[in-house]
């Protein structure tokens, strides 16, 4: 699955940030978010991760402005997007190994948008398969 994103982002100015957070990958591009949407989209579909859903999480939270006031979007920033996707045959092959991890099915990611930098925050499925019977497995779909 990273290689996926690298492949994608290889061809885009990317780098990767260091840990802030464990159990989270995070990349920053200088591209804007929709361009880097598209693209990440396509990636996904083209690996055989099919997008299932797409949040616009930015526009919900606009909603609430009024109401929130100052406390709306202190970070000002000008976009959160985000994909939930799965791939069948390794919904299936978790399920096989260990049926509890099928919380990680389906995956999601989240990009959004800071001055010019798209940020691509990817929790980390190994963070949970760690020590059980899909942890090579997780540890596959995650390389």
């Amino acid at each position: 699955m990273i290689r996926v994103f690298i492949l994608l982002l290889a061809s885009m100015a990317v780098s990767a940030a260091p840990a802030e957070v464990a159990g989270v990958y995070e990349w920053r591009v200088v591209t804007d978010l929709e361009t880097t949407y598209e693209k990440l989209y396509n990636s996904l579909e083209e690996n055989r991760f099919f997008v299932v859903f797409e949040p616009d999480i930015g526009r919900n939270l606009a909603g609430f402005a009024a109401r929130w006031g100052e406390d709306y979007n202190r970070n000002a920033l000008t976009g959160i997007r985000s994909m939930v996707f799965c791939n069948a045959w390794y919904a299936n092959q978790v399920s096989n190994l260990e049926p509890r991890l099928l919380a990680l099915c389906p995956l999601h990611l989240t990009l959004y948008r800071t001055a010019d930098t798209t940020h691509i925050v990817f929790a980390r499925p190994t963070v949970l398969a760690n020590d059980t019977a899909a942890a090579a497995l997780v540890t596959e779909l995650e390389s």
